[in-house]
Parts: C-alpha cells; structure tokens; sequence
C-alpha cells in the first residue's frame, strides 16, 4: 500500500465501522469516516485513531447515507482535503427484527436507503475519480442474511442480498478501470447490532458456530484492509463470508 491512499469508509462512529477506522489508520492510510446520529462515539473514534497514528489526516463528517446529496457532499470534501479517494468502504447500516406482516412502508423505505440506496450513492460519487485515475477499491458490508435469509429480518435480509448483487455487476462493469469491487457477509458479530440480544442469546448463536464463539468487528476490519490493498487486485466481484462457518 502506497502511504499515500486514502479511504472513505461510511458508518464509521460505532462497531464494524469504528474498528475499521482504526484498522485502516494503523494500516498507514488517511481516513475519512461518516456518521450521521452518534456525535460522541464519532469524536472518540476520531481522537484515537489520531493517537494510533499521528502522521494520518483523519476526517470525521456528519452524513445520512439514505441522503443522496449528504453522502455527495461527503464524498466531495473527502476528495478536497485528500485530492484523491482510493478505496470506499460502504459500511453504514440498520438492522431491524420484525416480522413480515407487520413491517411498514416506512421501516422498508429506511431500510433500504440506508443499508443498499447509501452504497449506490456512495459508489456513485466516488467512481468518477476512480475511472480518472484508473485504479480504486470498493469493499460492500452485506450479512450472511444476505445470502440466506433471516425469518424476522426480511427486509434487511433483502438489502443485504442487493448490495451482493450491486458489486457483482459493477465488478464486472468497473474492472477494466483498475477498479475491484467486493462483498464481506459478517456472520454473528459482537456489536451493538447484538444489544437486543439476551446472553442467553448470544450463547445459543456461539453453541450454533462451529468454531464456537461469536466473531469481533475487528476481524472484519482486518479483511476489509486485505480487500482493500493493491496486492489484492486479483480479487473483485467476491463474497468474502466472515462468520465462523455458521454459513459454509
């Protein structure tokens, strides 16, 4: 990695999003991260990413992914303070448990411009500077429920398997300009996605996992930075499932 790069990761005050704000700064790049309702937690995350490493710019910006305009906006400031936008890591998102029948029009809607409309904004801003310079990473945080289906979670199963799809068509379509774009489908990870959770709850998920535990978002961070490096430029249009063999 050139110590040059830069990343957008969107998302980035709290969980998966947090721990990758830090592993892409201990990492060597300059990083900018979104939120949009978490202030403080976004502050924290800033300062000690700042502290992990002093010689990085990190940027910290207030954006809705589910706004098109917010997440442009975002997008042309980053690439202001940066001059250039290497990899875009399109974090943000929302989880909900309800079932079917009783789901909204408004719990669909924010769903899905949160969780897939906010990465096709996002791909969108971004993939102009890219194709000008010939060379960008994309990674995409789908679930494993994106892949099979989770009962009380079908609408957020639904964005999760769009955003699949969304990066293996523009794999296809970005790859001669030196862009990869891939999907990472967590399993049961530790965040605060899992507060509603009993530890009752989270001990059946473990028992359930092969390997018998739940996973940490800073193994996900670690694989977004491997995705997200220039020796891994072979790689793109791939579903990297990170979830302990609970989906093989």
């Amino acid at each position: 990695m050139a110590q040059s790069d830069h990343v957008l990761i969107t998302g980035g005050s709290r969980g998966i999003g947090a721990a990758a704000v830090l592993a892409f700064a201990r990492a060597g790049y300059d990083v900018a991260f979104t939120w949009s309702s978490h202030e403080a937690a976004a502050t924290a995350v800033r300062e000690q990413a700042r502290r992990l490493a002093p010689d990085a710019r990190i940027v910290a910006l207030r954006a809705d992914s589910g706004n098109s305009a917010e997440v442009r906006q975002a997008v042309t400031a980053v690439e202001r303070t940066f001059g250039t936008l290497e990899v875009l890591v399109c974090n943000a998102g929302i989880a909900q448990q309800k079932l079917f029948t009783d789901l909204s029009d408004e719990d669909w809607r924010r769903m899905m411009a949160v969780d897939l409309d906010g990465a096709f904004y996002a791909c969108r801003a971004v993939l102009p500077g890219m194709i000008r310079q010939k060379y960008g990473r994309i990674v995409l945080v789908s679930s494993m429920w994106g892949q099979t289906g989770g009962s009380c979670e079908v609408h957020y199963s639904a964005a999760k398997a769009g955003l699949i799809g969304l990066g293996k068509a523009l794999a296809k379509e970005e790859g001669p300009s030196g862009i990869t774009v891939n999907c990472i489908a967590p399993g049961v990870i530790e965040t605060d996605m899992m507060a509603a959770f009993s530890a009752q709850d989270k001990a059946a998920l473990a028992e359930e996992t092969p390997v018998e535990r739940l996973g940490t978002p800073e193994e996900i961070a670690r694989a977004m930075v491997f995705l997200a490096g220039r020796e891994s430029g072979y790689i793109t249009g791939q579903v990297l499932g990170i979830n302990g063999g609970l989906v093989i």
